[in-house]
């Protein structure tokens, strides 16, 4: 059964500037610890990453997944698709930027699946905890800047 998170984390910095990390898919490696590579398999008319692949430390192993990007929401949020992995049966996400004064709430929704046979309540922190660990990783990576 599908599980669903929702966190908010305030950034200062620019919603355009949050945006610009989230959409730079190629360096999540550099600032998204659990997030070992990135391929990017497929892009759209403009040359955005449209299908990606994605390789994640997860529960002690290493898993696959490839998510199809959604654009058309920008510049306020950006979402994507589960299409195929291993370890997950649905990872389907947004992230929503919304401008606070001179910084930005963040707000990131997810429904996530896990394919491992896992107590529900497991599976819940499972989807909270990938959340709130994307949103401070996302945090720090922006507010250090470039």
């Amino acid at each position: 059964m599908a599980e669903q998170a929702h966190e908010q984390i305030r950034i200062e910095a620019s919603p355009d500037a949050c945006l610009a990390v989230v959409l730079d898919l190629a360096n999540y490696p550099t600032w998204a610890k659990d997030v070992k590579s990135v391929e990017v398999r497929a892009t759209d008319a403009e040359g955005r990453p449209s299908e990606v692949e994605f390789r994640a430390a997860a529960m002690g192993r290493s898993m696959r997944y490839v998510l199809q990007y959604d654009y058309g929401s920008l510049p306020t949020a950006l979402s994507w698709k589960f299409l195929e992995g291993d370890m997950v049966n649905q990872l389907d996400g947004t992230y929503s930027f919304v401008a606070d004064g001179e910084a930005t709430v963040v707000t990131y929704d997810l429904i996530a699946d896990i394919a491992a046979p896992l107590p529900g309540i497991v599976k819940r922190r499972a989807a909270s905890m990938i959340t709130g660990t994307a949103l401070k990783e996302l945090k720090k990576a922006v507010e250090s800047g470039p």
